[in-house]
């Protein structure tokens, strides 16, 4: 191994608290790490965040890369910029245009704080209602619309100076399993994944600078690995077949998929030999340190090729240079505007489903929803029932029913006493069969779209829970504004209700 290349480089680690101490910057200097991903965790005011990545940019240097996962609706960190919405809110606007703006809003929001690489748009093609992970995240079930809308996105944020790296390569839009708590199979040949979860991979692949991988295992292009350890599926469908030629980073090594049965430091190595140039070993100190040792380890036996990873460090610095991470100045004025255009986007994507009516404003309303809803580590917090009730300020009689837990709705929950039942589900899971039997009247679906398939009443399907949905849904409840979008996923009301 050459003694001037330092495998720290290649690694992305994650830091604790909303400022640099001394030993992490120590560690930073000392394993020569240049990049960062931060996380909710780390983002305290915006006058702290930037503190931070210019700390961060001092330990890491000029060529540092900063990562976060700003995609918009539910993955957000940066919950104080202008709240982008979800994908599938896009999806249901299906306008390009706004998608564009939406992407280089996003993009201004970081830059502006020294942040100048974000995982995101996705590029999934969410065919699958029981996606456990995906759902909104993506922007439609068809590939051409994903495609079309995801190019846009990016071409957004890439105008304003922030690098994309869209994923989950090679798709995780078909799985039943999340990957953060397992490993999923998706049992497809390479002709269906051709025909679908491929196509926007292949289609941006000359445009996306860099892709994350997936955590999945695809059995009929190799059973032995998931897609992100994987030779056949980096090296030879993405690196050779689609001829990629931009920066590959994995997602996070910590997630169950990979962690239980590779670990940090032998997963890094497998992911480099398949075709990644940068493993995300988040963790503790030990565990990101034993990473980079198994990388050196490597180069020092030949087990991993000094020319690999002399190339990943090639396009990750290029990848930093056309990108640098100094902050950009981020006008109030165009901020403001930057505020109005995702309230927009939000209300455009606002979408009913089975006749939904807005309920007679004398009516007396029971509203059912979820005591609290807290994050998931992928996802930021849902509504609590305090914000949700704020939905009905302009309705004179509105009682509440409070669940621990919405899965546990069924009709024994609810009487029939001619009161209005208004279901609104802040939480994200689906509901179970029993659900169905419930005798609601108006179904607001705040995060999974896929729930107005699970209860026999319309909806109405924000896509999302950002301050931008919630008051289209407030203008609509209101009957100030309609509900114009189009849903882009297959969502035809419950049987009971269809007409």
């Amino acid at each position: 191994m050459s003694p001037d290349f330092h495998p720290g480089r290649l690694v992305m680690i994650d830091i604790p608290g909303q400022s640099l101490d001394a030993d992490t910057a120590a560690f930073i200097r000392r394993h020569h790490v240049r990049a960062v991903c931060l996380f909710r965790r780390n983002l305290g005011t915006e006058a702290q965040v930037r503190r931070l990545t210019a700390d961060l940019r001092e330990a890491m240097g000029p060529d540092a890369l900063i990562g976060i996962d700003q995609e918009g609706g539910s993955v957000v960190r940066a919950t104080f910029l202008p709240q982008a919405p979800a994908a599938m809110a896009l999806g249901a606007a299906g306008d390009e245009t706004l998608a564009e703006q939406v992407g280089a809003a996003v993009a201004r929001g970081l830059a502006s704080l020294g942040i100048n690489w974000n995982f995101a748009p996705v590029l999934d093609v969410n065919n699958n209602p029981a996606n456990p992970v995906i759902a909104e995240r993506s922007f439609a079930e068809d590939a051409d619309t994903v495609t079309r809308l995801a190019a846009a996105w990016m071409r957004g944020s890439l105008a304003e100076g922030v690098a994309c790296c869209v994923k989950h390569f090679p798709g995780h839009g078909d799985t039943h399993v999340d990957s953060h708590h397992a490993l999923p199979t998706v049992d497809k040949s390479l002709a269906e994944l051709e025909a679908l979860e491929l196509k926007p991979f292949r289609a941006l692949a000359t445009t996306a600078p860099a892709m994350m991988t997936a955590h999945i295992v695809y059995p009929q292009l190799d059973p032995e690995h998931p897609a992100t350890l994987s030779r056949r599926v980096l090296g030879g469908l993405l690196r050779e077949s689609i001829g990629y030629d931009g920066v590959v980073i994995t997602d996070a090594l910590m997630m169950k998929a990979v962690h239980e049965r590779y670990g940090h430091a032998r997963a890094a190595v497998l992911a480099l030999q398949a075709g990644a140039d940068m493993p995300l070993a988040q963790g503790t100190q030990a565990e990101q340190a034993a990473a980079i040792e198994a990388l050196a380890a490597a180069l020092r036996t030949g087990e991993l090729a000094l020319e690999a990873a002399q190339r990943a460090a090639a396009r990750l610095d290029a990848l930093a240079r056309r990108y640098p991470a100094a902050p950009k100045d981020y006008p109030p004025a165009q901020r403001g505007t930057d505020e109005a255009l995702m309230r927009a986007g939000w209300a455009r994507g606002l979408t009913a489903f089975g006749h939904a009516c807005v309920p007679e404003r004398n009516t007396t309303l029971r509203v059912i929803t979820q005591r609290r809803v807290d994050g998931d580590g992928v996802s930021e917090a849902g509504l609590s029932a305090e914000q949700v009730m704020t939905l009905f300020a302009d309705f004179p009689h509105v009682q509440v029913l409070l669940l621990d837990d919405l899965r546990q709705l069924d009709e024994r929950l609810l009487p029939r006493d001619g009161k209005f039942n208004l279901l609104v589900s802040n939480h994200r899971g689906r509901y179970p069969a029993a659900a169905a039997a419930a005798p609601v009247d108006l179904h607001l679906a705040l995060w999974n779209p896929f729930q107005a398939l699970d209860i026999a009443a319309p909806a109405v399907v924000t896509w999302g829970y950002a301050e931008g949905a919630l008051a289209a849904l407030r203008d609509w409840l209101c009957g100030l504004t309609a509900a114009p979008g189009r849903s882009p996923v297959s969502l035809s009301p419950h049987p009971a209700t269809a007409s």
